[in-house]
């Protein structure tokens, strides 16, 4: 009967011993949200320009220089954030258009849409270009916003 202390040990040795995975780190700065079709036709007005942007979110407790990070979208489309400081726990808003810069938006400067209405990806890097994230969205399949 020593087969079955030996199976219970074993068992016990199985339950045990549980590899753990690797803990899923949240990126400093997320990628909140892509607003990709503005309200309205799309007539390349400023209004509607604006109406399509992103939303970035410092997730730590410390203000982070976002001096030379960029946000892109699948093409290539780039814009080099200059001059933000993200405060902790605060949102910035990078709208397509043309407008004021402040503390909470700034402004691309296009005169051309840069989020396709169908399916786009967004990455944001920091100023050496390391991804650090990223949100993509396809509204073919589903109309996803928030990421």
């Amino acid at each position: 009967m020593r087969s079955l202390p030996l199976a219970t040990a074993a068992l016990t040795a199985a339950a045990v011993f549980v590899p753990s995975l690797p803990a899923y780190a949240a990126p400093a700065v997320q990628i909140t949200k892509v607003y990709y079709d503005s309200p309205g036709k799309d007539l390349r007005s400023n209004t509607s320009l604006n109406g399509e942007y992103v939303t970035i979110y410092n997730a730590t407790t410390r203000a982070i220089d976002l001096e030379g990070w960029t946000v892109k979208d699948k093409t290539g489309y780039t814009y080099t954030i200059e001059g933000v400081i993200l405060g902790a726990k605060k949102k910035l808003t990078i709208r397509s258009g043309q407008g004021s810069d402040g503390t909470s938006t700034v402004y691309w400067g296009r005169r051309a849409y840069v989020w396709n209405n169908d399916e786009d990806v967004a990455y944001v890097r920091n100023a050496r270009g390391k991804l650090i994230d990223s949100c993509g969205y396809d509204s073919t399949r589903y109309d996803y916003k928030n990421c």
